[in-house]
């Protein structure tokens, strides 16, 4: 949140409210229905490895969250797939690697052209399964 605010990035804290764990299926849920919602722009989500995160933030419609382990990725995530949600494992990214990331993902805009026409297949996907799964249907 410091370095965020370093950077003039306006920021709502979505938890956790003490060094005791926490189960981070609750925080995911928190963030990604914020972004989901339009209430913010984008996330930040961070856990041990950043794969459980990715895993609950990627459920709720219109998020697209990445796990990214360095600058590279982080800039790809924006460049090529519009990535909403920027997802941080602690136990596999060191500090300084977290916040160059942080300010690469932040600071990359989303190129569009042949890119836009791959996330909106992802955003018809997404629709379609949602309308499957609200009719109560199985299978692929």
């Amino acid at each position: 949140m410091e370095h965020l605010s370093g950077l003039g990035v306006p920021t709502v804290d979505f938890g956790t409210e003490s060094s005791q764990p926490v189960d981070y299926p609750d925080i995911g849920e928190r963030v990604s229905d914020a972004v989901s919602s339009g209430k913010v722009a984008r996330g930040i989500l961070i856990c041990g490895t950043g794969i459980g995160m990715s895993i609950v933030s990627n459920k709720f419609p219109g998020v697209r969250a990445s796990l990214c382990h360095d600058p590279f990725t982080a800039r790809m995530s924006r460049l090529h797939n519009d990535s909403n949600v920027l997802v941080l494992g602690s136990r596999v990214t060191d500090e300084s690697t977290a916040l160059e990331i942080v300010r690469v993902w932040l600071e990359t805009g989303f190129e569009g052209g042949r890119h836009a026409r791959r996330v909106g297949k992802i955003k018809r996907l997404e629709e379609r399964l949602n309308d499957r799964s609200n009719r109560g249907e199985d299978g692929p």
